[in-house]
């Protein structure tokens, strides 16, 4: 019988596999196939040097991908010919140039056979709450530099015992090079401070406290989280209180997906990501009418996670019911993560405190998804999934490496080469001190994780912004070009590289927001533009109506009604929708808004869609007066309307002509909305007649510039298409129309993917400021 003929092969491996578990998976996988050689870790991934019979040979080139481990992302296995293996055997080779170009991979949530452990009193971990393998746990936030080893982590404080040294060293062993390895005898430690026994078990003691009503501020993987019990009203009122956080959501960590059953409606879609590695917050539609109120007033869904570290499942599992799990901090203030600082900044709002001695080098907030019929859509991009690469289509590899610095709020950066973009976690609003810092200190990370030099620099166009001035004085100091990238525009490009659509294809966009600066100087927030990666014109928009009071206009919502109603109807608007007045402040605050605006006194024109929401919501009496946080007005009206979309139709509107700058443009809505005020209509409907007729006023925009070619992509993108109704809204018309819309499902629609629409467009060669 002939034998099978034999073949050398050199593989290269790319894509997020070092730190994952990926070489031991290699050296299973070849001892499995009976193949010789070696695989290693350098500067570009994995190389593979394998020899065998060329059957096995081909199942093992096509395992690389197909059968990689958990937190593996294969970008690419790209086999050559390779020379002849002298070896024997099969090996895990060392290291060589380290792993700059594959950086870190986003922390992950507990994986079973660990969860299985600190559940088992025969394992030695058993209710250890730092339980980790190469599966799960810490990555991001305990790196300090490169490479990543135990030596560049939190971890080094932490000398390995025998028995855990020897399971590091195992190529069998599912810890296998784990970092974070640890156990009881040689690793982390939890104690608790404040009240309570200080000598008891610290984590039961927590659960002791916790189910009496206290409020624990408790340690977690990116950040000090404040806990209370869900259930109890008096808890929530009082860590609402001492936050001084009154309106905006609370999120829930529960056990299992069982137990979030129990309190809201949870799709098999959503069970699934709720337990993948990533454990996001998601948004859920709320089922126990028994819970407080306050957990999230006025909104018809909460946000759920499940444990997703040791110490939260142990914790879970001996409180035994859901429990508040929100940042460390004071409202608007980044989360604390370390001891001391805990200490301090939380002293007025815990009683006390589950501690633990392993630091948290980088602030990692919790990611948060919604669901909607066409899958994930990702609001915030931070623990679990950050700095998880985006691939960005072939057109736009960028042989300049580009820093793009994304913009004020919700900010993040992105590293952008060839077609590798990096993006940051979630950081934060960067008008708050300790945000800038960590934004400064996450650059340099990244910049040393990556081995990164930017040969290009990309920023919002507001110069006002704080990391557009950050990063012009970096490009001055590295003597690096700087290109200012329109916000909108910058929205639309995240969109169109996200779905990989190809540079030189014509796209239109849909953009709607708060505000950011438009490419004419003025302040947009609600555009339709035609173009694409390069350029982009806008071809219509939202009525510009002024600001009053410029940023004090987007708290207080009764202002943009003054406006709007002062745009639609002239000086005598009061008389003419009598029913739209009844939520306004007294005479003499509207007469100072009325002459700020006759007399342009900061109140700037803008094309908002963000403000129209809330103009809407005031009328309604829905927070008319000031809002809790962003975008709290525009939320509240999406939950009224959610019961009645199918049970009514949009108002009918008078359509725009391309640049008419007539004033009655929104008057057919003003008078919709006061007609139905006046019949006393429930507010829910009102809610739900505007949503349809916001969803028909833009496509009605988008084709005031003519029909667009059929299967032309339209992105949506722009924070208030994080509105479902408005999402799916838009999305159907156009489908009715022969388009294809882009909705966001892996990054943010709002700011927090403003840097990958910098960095695409960059890569593409805008220049425009």
């Amino acid at each position: 019988m002939a034998t099978e003929a034999e073949t050398s092969l050199s593989i290269r491996v790319r894509g997020q596999v070092q730190g994952v578990g990926y070489r031991p998976f290699v050296w299973q996988l070849a001892r499995r196939l009976g193949l010789r050689g070696e695989v290693s870790n350098d500067a570009e991934g994995v190389i593979v040097h394998a020899a065998g019979p060329d059957r096995a040979l081909a199942d093992f080139v096509r395992a690389l991908a197909d059968e990689a481990p958990p937190l593996a992302h294969v970008a690419s296995v790209e086999p050559s010919p390779g020379a002849p293996v002298a070896r024997t055997d099969f090996v895990i080779g060392e290291s060589h140039g380290g792993n700059a170009r594959t950086g870190i991979t986003a922390d992950a949530a507990t994986c079973p056979a660990c969860l299985a452990e600190i559940r088992d009193p025969a394992e030695r971990r058993h209710g250890y709450a730092f339980t980790n393998c190469t599966h799960c746990g810490p990555r991001l936030t305990i790196v300090e530099a490169v490479p990543y080893d135990r030596a560049n982590t939190s971890m080094k404080a932490f000398p390995m015992c025998r028995a855990c040294a020897a399971e590091y060293r195992d190529p069998a062993d599912r810890r296998f090079h784990a970092q974070p390895i640890a156990c009881p005898e040689c690793g982390p430690r939890l104690w608790l401070e404040g009240e309570g026994n200080a000598a008891a078990d610290p984590l039961m003691e927590a659960a002791r406290l916790l189910k009496a009503g206290r409020i624990v501020a408790i340690k977690g993987l990116g950040g000090f989280h404040l806990a209370c019990l869900a259930r109890d009203g008096s808890a929530v009122a009082e860590l609402r209180r001492r936050k001084a956080r009154d309106a905006k959501p609370l999120a829930l960590m529960v056990a299992s997906v069982e137990q979030a059953r129990a309190i809201c409606d949870v799709s098999d879609e959503a069970a699934a990501l709720m337990s993948s590695s990533a454990a996001p917050i998601v948004l859920l539609p709320r089922r126990d009418k028994a819970l407080p109120d306050a957990l999230a007033p006025g909104q018809d869904h909460l946000g759920v996670m499940l444990a997703y570290t040791p110490l939260h499942h142990l914790l879970m599992q001996a409180v035994g019911q859901p429990l508040v799990m929100t940042s460390g901090n004071r409202s608007d203030e980044p989360q604390a993560i370390a001891n001391a600082e805990a200490r301090e900044r939380l002293a007025d709002l815990a009683d006390a405190w589950l501690m633990h001695d392993r630091e948290i080098v980088n602030r990692v907030d919790d990611s948060v998804v919604a669901l909607d019929a066409r899958g994930p859509i990702v609001l915030r991009r931070a623990r679990g999934i950050a700095p998880d690469p985006v691939m960005l289509p072939d057109g736009l590899a960028s042989d300049v490496p580009v820093l793009a610095m994304g913009g004020e709020l919700k900010a993040t950066f992105c590293l952008l080469r060839g077609r590798e973009a990096v993006l940051s976690q979630h950081i934060g609003d960067l008008e708050d001190a300790a945000a800038l810092a960590d934004y400064r200190r996450m650059l340099d990370l990244f910049a040393r994780l990556y081995d990164f030099t930017p040969g290009l620099i990309a920023v919002d166009a507001h110069p006002d912004y704080l990391s557009t001035q950050l990063g012009r004085r970096m490009a001055d100091e590295l003597g690096v070009p700087v290109i200012a990238v329109a916000h909108h525009h910058a929205h639309m490009a995240a969109c169109l590289a996200e779905h990989g659509v190809a540079p030189g294809r014509e796209a239109l966009a849909i953009v709607c927001d708060g505000l950011g600066l438009g490419a004419d100087g003025t302040l947009w927030g609600g555009e339709v533009l035609r173009g694409g990666y390069v350029s982009a014109e806008r071809i219509a928009a939202v009525p510009a109506v002024a600001l009053p009071g410029g940023a004090q206009a987007m708290k207080q919502p009764w202002r943009n009604l003054v406006a709007h109603l002062l745009h639609a109807f002239g000086p005598d608007w009061r008389a003419k929708v009598a029913p739209l007045t009844a939520h306004l402040p007294e005479d003499s605050s509207v007469r100072v808004i009325e002459q700020a605006i006759a007399k342009r006194l900061n109140s700037p024109p803008c094309s908002s869609a963000g403000r129209l929401f809330d103009a809407v919501a005031a009328a309604l009496g829905v927070h008319p007066l000031a809002i809790g946080y962003e975008g709290h007005a525009a939320m509240t009206l999406e939950s009224l309307a959610r019961p009645h979309m199918d049970r009514c139709e949009g108002y009918a509107l008078d359509r725009p002509e391309p640049g008419d700058p007539s004033r009655a443009r929104l008057a057919g809505l003003w008078h919709a909305i006061a007609a139905d005020l006046a019949a006393r209509t429930a507010p829910g409907v009102i809610a739900a007649r505007f949503h349809h007729a916001f969803a028909d006023t833009m496509v009605a925009l988008l084709m005031s510039g003519g029909p667009p070619a059929p299967a032309t992509p339209v992105a949506l993108s722009g924070g208030t298409f994080q509105n479902r109704l408005i999402r799916e809204g838009v999305s159907a018309r156009l489908e009715a129309l022969g388009l294809v819309p882009l909705v966001h499902h892996t990054l943010p629609a709002g700011d927090g993917g403003l840097s990958l629409g910098q960095a695409a467009a960059a890569a593409a060669g805008c220049r425009t400021a």
